[in-house]
């Protein structure tokens, strides 16, 4: 990246707000944002751009695809913006690259038509409810008590290859990820999954060389330890990667829970 100056950039982005933000660029939209409103009121191909929170200059463009949301980087320079294999000289040229739904792919294979930029600026109605109904359900908690807590949608699909619980033979299947479910279908247009593993339950994910295939990983359950098989190894690594971070977010949570408890039941001995 070119050595610019930090008022410069400033000024740049300040451009790019005022001429895409109208549309769809969602400047400081936090990632867990971008996946909620992409999943709730997205489509296939919806898309927005925000801010990464890596460095100034940097984007993320987070797209909405079947049953996930991906993210991709988009880099301004200070005078040209890179995205995928490309680079536009000017905000025109690349506002114009999207006006031509770009289809875009990963590692997954997975490939997907950038269709509908999400604006930022969707009208509602005005509407409140009135309380009828008010009344506390505990007593002597306190502002401790009041932890927010939510789960991450880290969402993720793709086709993986996976070897049969009873037959041992390896069957290319459709996976999604979603909260803390791992589903399975026979393929990327099966209206029904064919199991629902709920991770909570899943004890370790690591790469496996019992096998005898390359980019393989299993995820370990008490009742079964499922093989899995990526067509690359970064696809493999991608995969381990959310799912050992869906595992200690999981963990977590249930730490937090715990802690809880047992400072309730200090309180109250």
């Amino acid at each position: 990246m070119p050595n610019l100056s930090v008022k410069g950039l400033l000024e740049s982005l300040d451009h790019l707000s005022r001429n895409i933000g109208k549309w769809w660029y969602h400047s400081n939209l936090t990632r867990h944002a971008a996946e909620a409103l992409l999943l709730s009121n997205g489509c296939d191909g919806s898309y927005l751009l925000r801010d990464s929170n890596e460095r100034i200059g940097l984007y993320s463009l987070s797209v909405r695809a079947k049953d996930s949301v991906k993210h991709f980087h988009v880099e301004y320079t200070g005078y040209s913006f890179k995205f995928g294999f490309n680079e536009f000289s000017s905000l025109k040229d690349f506002v114009k690259h999207f006006a031509n739904q770009p289809l875009i792919g990963s590692e997954t294979g997975t490939l997907i038509v950038l269709k509908h930029p999400y604006p930022r600026e969707v009208e509602e109605p005005s509407i409140y409810e009135s309380v009828r109904v008010h009344t506390a359900m505990q007593t002597g908690r306190t502002e401790d008590d009041l932890v927010p807590t939510a789960p991450s949608l880290g969402t993720k699909e793709g086709y993986l290859t996976k070897q049969g619980g009873l037959v041992k033979t390896w069957k290319t299947r459709w996976f999604t990820l979603h909260r803390n479910e791992l589903k399975y279908f026979k393929d990327q247009m099966s209206p029904e999954p064919i199991r629902i593993l709920d991770l909570t339950e899943c004890s370790a994910v690591q790469f496996d060389y019992s096998q005898e295939r390359v980019n393989c990983f299993c995820l370990v359950f008490p009742f079964r330890t499922f093989y899995l098989c990526a067509k690359t190894g970064v696809e493999a690594d991608e995969w381990i990667k959310i799912l050992r971070w869906k595992l200690s977010q999981i963990r977590k949570q249930l730490d937090q829970r715990e802690g809880t408890i047992r400072s309730r039941s200090f309180i109250f001995k």
